[in-house]
């Protein structure tokens, strides 16, 4: 249970942070993508059901606010933090190489199906536009952002582990 209040508490703080401050740091008209570096690195360090969870919400709490539709951001967040959970296996938890390479890849992977469902089924095909002002200074600023946020978040993880160490 406390493990579940602190990613939700986790989850509003960064959706507060990435939708008012850094609203105001955007770089070239983009904001760094903190929800998915919270779903990816939950993803990561904790598995295919935790980043589902996580993603889900996230998504559900961006579609709520933003989306005209709602389930488009959950679905996307869902399948990155499913993705990310396969990659638990792999988790090292000292190397932060490959927690910023999956952050890069999952973002690629959410612009670009964001792309898909927003703008390409509604007939428009200027994607390389998209791709030059959109997702590659998203992604240059989300990796960035991650380096400094996922080893936050791996300590709030290692707590959370102590702690539920402690309660067995």
């Amino acid at each position: 249970m406390k493990r579940v209040i602190t990613i939700l508490f986790t989850v509003l703080i960064c959706f507060l942070l990435q939708t008012t401050i850094f609203q105001a740091l955007a770089l070239a008209d983009v904001v760094p993508n903190l929800l998915l570096i919270v779903t990816v690195a939950f993803g990561y360090m904790r598995g295919e059901k935790e980043g589902i969870f996580v993603g889900l919400f996230c998504g559900l709490l961006i579609d709520c606010v933003f989306g005209d539709i709602i389930g488009i951001c959950s679905l996307i967040y869902m399948v990155v933090g499913y993705l990310n959970g396969l990659c638990n296996k792999l988790y090292y938890s000292e190397h932060i190489t490959v927690t910023v390479t999956l952050v890069a890849l999952s973002d690629l992977i959410y612009n670009f199906f964001y792309y898909i469902i927003e703008f390409l089924f509604r007939n428009r095909l200027n994607f390389f536009f998209y791709l030059r002002r959109i997702i590659i200074p998203e992604l240059v600023y989300t990796v960035l952002i991650s380096i400094l946020l996922y080893k936050l978040l791996h300590t709030i993880n290692n707590l959370l582990e102590q702690s539920e160490q402690k309660e067995a």
